[in-house]
């Protein structure tokens, strides 16, 4: 008989100690002193509590108690996808690449499968992600078995490239820890558009990115999260952006029962840009976290950043944003705003922007706003025949779009906002 998974980080150490004979580049020196150093990390601070500044409005003891185990064999056969946006795409299942279901041939790039190129990834893999700081990249450090590589050379326009993440529910509580690794050279361009779905199992996805990008590079990185109502999303994203690059990610968080999209950027080289908006919406008991921090360590960047939320029932919705400005990062402007839109009055926002500043010369501004929806305007509506929930509707939607506004490409914008209607037609009428 199988004993039952342990809970909490004692439990991922047992699993770790099982299987790390048989984790991907289990030979590789370099890769099993990086996992030792991770476990370590892992058994000296556990999942992180509230007693934790960083985490002290998301309560991981749900996932700390739940036993978690790894999915042992890949889901084989034939899904059922949606419809690709993009006519290249990488497709994982419970966090493993599906090279039969993903389109990846004929590239002018390198877009493969991390656990068959552990061999190239010596010196990258990691560069960024420092485990002492982040626990749940500590985690993903012990536990990963795959992930998507993406490698563009200097100058190389990739195009349109789909990332889409599928849990399949296995009747068990199960957790999957994907790796991303992600570069660009010198005047390089890639658009991602990165999709999570899944069922109603409960699970934890785990996600760590790194992303490297040379001087001149532009990433425009579109995050559309649907997952189920039991999953567990706790991403992070490292972010390194050279001279003149720039990194623009846009994100949803529409599914889930506790999700926390966390950013780590810094801006390393002059003229450097990072500019970040999200909506994130919550139901029922649902938790949503946008935790961000922007270091500008470079003289003339640019940041941007705005979060809408809104919260029905009883939901919770947390925003903390950080912007560091070294001594050295003069002619720095920042720029930061989170608003959250409360449909109930059980329904609960923590907002916490931060400003650290030791230069003299820069322009930086944060802001909050929170409350119901703006009586003046649905009297507006109403007194121009619009039902009651319509007007609601269309005022919900216009403030969730509104993050959205400044998207460029089609694509994105299209994914994005389907995944807010398709929230919003979900939950909306009982908010």
């Amino acid at each position: 008989m199988t004993a039952a998974p342990q809970p909490g980080a004692a439990g991922f150490l047992a699993r770790y100690q099982g299987l790390k004979d048989h984790l991907p580049g289990a030979r590789l020196p370099w890769l099993a002193a990086l996992r030792a150093d991770a476990a370590a990390h892992v058994a000296a601070r556990g999942f992180p509590t509230r007693r934790v500044e960083a985490w002290k409005y998301t309560d991981l003891s749900p996932v700390a108690q739940a036993g978690f185990a790894e999915p042992l064999t890949a889901v084989a056969g034939a899904l059922t996808l949606p419809k690709p946006r993009c006519a290249v795409r990488a497709v994982f299942v419970d966090g493993r690449f599906r090279a039969d279901l993903s389109a990846l041939d004929g590239l002018a790039y390198r877009a493969a499968s991390v656990a068959q190129h552990l061999n190239a990834l010596e010196g990258m893999l990691g560069a960024l992600a420092p485990l002492s700081e982040h626990p749940m990249t500590a985690l993903n450090t012990l536990m990963f078995e795959d992930g998507l590589l993406l490698d563009v050379p200097a100058g190389v326009d990739a195009g349109h490239l789909e990332l889409l993440s599928i849990a399949v529910d296995p009747g068990r509580p199960f957790a999957f820890h994907p790796r991303h690794v992600i570069r660009l050279g010198a005047g390089a361009r890639l658009t991602l558009l990165e999709s999570a779905i899944g069922g109603s199992a409960q699970y934890l996805h785990n996600p760590v990115f790194e992303i490297d990008l040379a001087e001149g590079a532009v990433l425009t990185h579109g995050r559309a999260q649907q997952e189920g109502e039991g999953a567990f999303h706790l991403s992070m994203i490292h972010a390194r952006i050279a001279a003149e690059a720039r990194y623009d990610t846009m994100a949803v968080s529409a599914g889930a029962r506790l999700t926390r999209m966390e950013i780590h950027a810094a801006l390393t080289g002059p003229k450097a840009s990072c500019h970040m908006n999200s909506a994130q919406l919550a139901a029922g008991r649902a938790v949503v976290d946008t935790t961000t921090a922007l270091d500008h360590a470079a003289p003339d960047c640019a940041s941007r950043q705005t979060c809408k939320t809104v919260l029905a029932g009883q939901a919770r919705g947390v925003f903390q944003g950080k912007i560091l400005v070294r001594r050295e990062a003069q002619k720095t402007d920042g720029y930061q705003m989170n608003q959250a839109l409360l449909l109930s009055e059980d329904a609960e926002m923590d907002s916490k922007p931060q400003l650290e500043i030791y230069a003299d010369d820069v322009k930086c501004s944060h802001g909050a706003t929170i409350g119901a929806l703006d009586a003046d305007s649905l009297f507006y509506l109403r007194s121009r025949g619009v039902p009651a929930d319509q007007a609601r509707s269309m005022l919900v939607q216009a403030f969730l779009h509104e993050a959205f506004e400044g998207l460029e490409d089609d694509v994105l914008r299209e994914a994005l906002t389907a995944a807010v209607d398709g929230w919003w037609v979900r939950h909306g009428t009982a908010s």
